[in-house]
């Protein structure tokens, strides 16, 4: 009897929840939903997202779907369904009847990155163990990461074919039951028909998502696609407006595709710059100098065309850098932190994200138009940005990227329509310390630095801005007086102090930071004032006296050995102890540690497993290959191959020290030359 037979005819588990009349996901514990089914021997019914016509749409999407639709669950449609298959090929996904490109090409670029899939989707999951028949999936929502939990049942034709996003591999039903969960998260299937790749992007990552116009691209726009390509990046592109529209040259206008690899070739004639696209569709290609059927290919050595040419109709091509910059309009990068924008060497990132509201009648101000216009009543924000380490150059200014998001008011994604929304960035000349909002008087006195060139009907506006080391002021608003949204606020930059003027909201992140070692810093003066410098006992005993507020139960415990390692790593002077400055530079990044460790240790275990530490590692500003940071938690970790917040520390403090020792000793910023006593304090030290 097979394990789907085994279910048959026994009683349905729904779900009271709804989807509100909100755009926010509704709220279900998978694992109490699990639990319930499995002990009443039945297969979970999503009544917040039901398998009928309406959680498809109710508009021109259901023209074309096929007449008898059914819904059947994956043990209905094959008699081995498995969720995920490691072993199958990564770019296997096709799209189906809904106009998701936008979204498939994403969910492509997606699963070049393991590390990144696995946090969406967690590929734990399967058909046989503990089946009850839900699934739970995760998107970056706003500024939290949300669950959306979603029955097995698929829309099919009367043949059982998937009617959406399929696999080539039959058997491999992951993205269908991504994509629905999706469709939930956006209200229904048809709410996810037209859409920017860097909205899935952005849903999948939380990241940072730079779009280029191709046609106003740079110069270095090669380089800079190199350095995204081999970064822990997702990369996409969308053709020119049209309606999906095959052209003769076999491309498809309107239409977004994945960008899985670029490479620079060496022909008789000079070197030629590639690279290569998939279609989401799982077949049709372009057709012009370098596709499948090319005589471009001749050119090459024979060891290149067969490492580089695969003659499959799987939608997967080669084309030219200067074709590919001619007839597609967009690139679009994601990248977990701003490294990508900037060339600068051995950076460490910090991140500050605010929610605000623009409202009607009070903080829905409008642009900056005249002098009688309303625009000091809108949302205003204070950045403090400074250099990472006094006393050290750094290249000069600061840079800092400011990220702008627009919150739906809809469940629907394509019901709500985006409001055009932008931000203005003013120098101040003064600290104001009262916390409260600047008046009209302030906009009268002062240009701005930094205005909206446009401002865009686009769910995210972004820029990267070069500041000197001070004060600015940062007032979001919309292209109009008296629209009303919510918005989310962020800020990347390598140190700042960022929070919203007039809110009694608390401060995250940077600002969190300051305020907890603002809290503690008179008990730490006092105790200074005893020790000029402590030694690594006092410091064992200082940490273990400390409140983690973010870690909640799990509590660290700092051995001797962990604080000796600790002071190895800050004591300059080889004295043994640290003094009160050092300690505080090294409460402050304790604090961050504390932040980015919490963020990823969704469960509340006190540990971090490989994909985890990557990713806390990641929002430190600390990147590393999958490979390397296998190696740091087997170096740093425990047996069972995770991480506590003790060694987090240790290996965070160390790999920071390294970056400086290399931006110390490196003259072009990419490589390093030593003598032998270097070499020896470098393999010793680490």
């Amino acid at each position: 009897m097979s394990l789907w037979s085994s279910f048959r005819g026994r009683r349905k588990e729904g779900q009271k929840d709804g989807m509100g009349g909100s755009a926010q996901p509704p709220k279900q514990d998978y694992e109490a939903l699990k639990n319930r089914c499995l002990r009443n021997g039945c297969l979970f019914e999503d009544s917040a997202f039901p398998a009928v016509l309406s959680s498809i749409g109710r508009g021109p999407l259901l023209r074309k779907l096929p007449p008898r639709l059914q819904w059947r669950r994956p043990p209905e449609l094959h008699s081995d369904p498995q969720f995920y298959s490691a072993k199958a090929k990564r770019l296997d996904l096709c799209q189906g009847l809904v106009g998701d490109c936008w979204f498939l090409a994403a969910v492509q670029a997606l699963t070049l990155h393991q590390d990144f899939l696995s946090r969406v989707v967690p590929l734990n999951q399967s058909f046989t163990e503990k089946y009850a028949g839900i699934f739970q999936f995760w998107f970056w929502h706003f500024g939290k990461w949300v669950p959306v939990v979603i029955d097995d049942r698929l829309p099919v034709n009367e043949a059982g074919q998937l009617v959406f996003v399929s696999s080539t591999y039959k058997n491999l039903f992951w993205g269908a039951l991504l994509e629905k969960a999706y469709a939930k998260l956006c209200g229904s299937y048809e709410d996810l028909q037209r859409g920017q790749v860097s909205e899935a992007f952005l849903d999948f990552t939380g990241g940072v998502t730079v779009t280029i116009k191709l046609a106003e691209a740079p110069g270095n726009l090669w380089d800079i696609l190199t350095r995204a390509n081999y970064g822990r990046t997702l990369i996409g592109c969308q053709t020119h407006s049209g309606d999906e529209r095959v052209l003769e040259n076999g491309l498809v206008d309107g239409h977004a595709y994945t960008l899985i690899g670029i490479r620079k070739v060496t022909c008789k004639s000079g070197p030629e710059y590639l690279v290569k696209l998939r279609n989401p569709w799982g077949k049709v290609e372009w057709k012009g100098d370098w596709s499948d059927s090319s005589s471009k290919w001749e050119l090459l050595s024979p060891k290149e065309k067969i490492v580089l040419l695969r003659k499959n109709d799987d939608g997967e091509f080669w084309m030219a850098f200067k074709d590919f910059k001619a007839h597609f309009k967009l690139l679009v990068i994601c990248t977990l932190t701003p490294r990508l924008l900037s060339q600068e060497v051995g950076q460490t990132w910090s991140y500050t994200m605010q929610e605000g509201r623009w409202e009607k009648g009070t903080t829905a101000g409008g642009p900056r138009k005249s002098l009688r216009d309303t625009f000091w009543k809108n949302p205003q924000f204070l950045l403090s940005v400074w250099r990472p380490q006094e006393g050290r150059t750094f290249p000069m200014p600061c840079s800092v990227l400011v990220s702008l998001i627009q919150k739906p008011r809809h469940k629907h994604r394509n019901w709500n329509s985006l409001l055009a929304i932008g931000f203005y960035v003013f120098r101040m000349s003064k600290f104001y310390d009262d916390q409260r909002r600047l008046p009209r008087e302030f906009f009268l006195k002062n240009d701005p630095l930094s205005s909206p060139k446009d401002f865009l009907t686009e769910k995210e506006v972004s820029q990267e801005l070069w500041l000197e080391p001070g004060t600015y002021l940062i007032v979001p608003c919309t292209s109009e007086a008296r629209q009303a949204s919510e918005f989310v606020l962020r800020v990347f930059s390598r140190k700042h102090i960022f929070y919203e003027i007039g809110s009694h909201s608390s401060v995250v992140f940077s600002k969190e930071i300051e305020d907890q070692t603002a809290g503690q810093d008179e008990s730490f003066t006092k105790l200074f004032e005893k020790y000029p410098e402590i030694n690594a006992a006092q410091l064992q005993k200082i940490l273990n006296h400390m409140t983690w507020s973010s870690l909640g139960r799990a509590q660290p415990l700092f051995s001797l050995d962990a604080c000796q390692g600790i002071l190895a790593l800050l004591d300059l002077n080889a004295s043994g102890t640290v003094s009160i400055q050092e300690f505080r530079e090294l409460w402050k990044q304790l604090m961050l540690y504390q932040e980015v460790f919490h963020k990823q240790d969704i469960h509340g275990s006190g540990c971090l497993n490989w994909a985890q530490l990557q990713a806390a590692m990641g929002d430190a500003g600390i990147v590393l290959s999958g490979d390397v940071c296998q190696l740091m938690l087997i170096r740093y970790g425990g047996p069972n191959l995770q991480m506590d917040f003790v060694s987090f520390v240790h290996l965070m403090l160390r790999a920071e020290k390294m970056e400086d020792v290399f931006q110390n000793l490196t003259r072009d910023g990419k490589g390093i030359y030593l003598q032998k006593p270097e070499w020896l304090m470098l393999a010793l030290y680490s």
